[in-house]
């Protein structure tokens, strides 16, 4: 007999729901039940099949290194100013 080891993972409730109607459009589809598994397997090989549509998501948005930049200067003058809180 084997056994089946699964995992748990989190998502937010609007995932949720999309993977549900997604899921349930597979079960449509397929005639058959179909289970989050199943659902996630399926995104995960049109994602395969679509490889420029996952590129082009993962590109950052113009302006994005100019953002980051902006930030690391907040975040390095932001702890500065609590280091010389502490010393005071």
């Amino acid at each position: 007999m084997a056994i089946l080891v699964m995992s748990t993972i989190s998502v937010k409730e609007d995932v949720k729901e999309d993977l549900l109607r997604y899921a349930s459009e597979l079960q449509v589809k397929m005639g058959r039940r179909v289970d989050f598994n199943e659902a996630i397997r399926f995104l995960l090989m049109e994602r395969r099949k679509h490889p420029s549509l996952l590129a082009e998501a993962c590109t950052p948005a113009a302006g994005a290194e100019e953002a980051k930049r902006a930030l690391m200067e907040e975040r390095r003058l932001d702890e500065e100013r609590a280091e010389r809180r502490l010393r005071r």
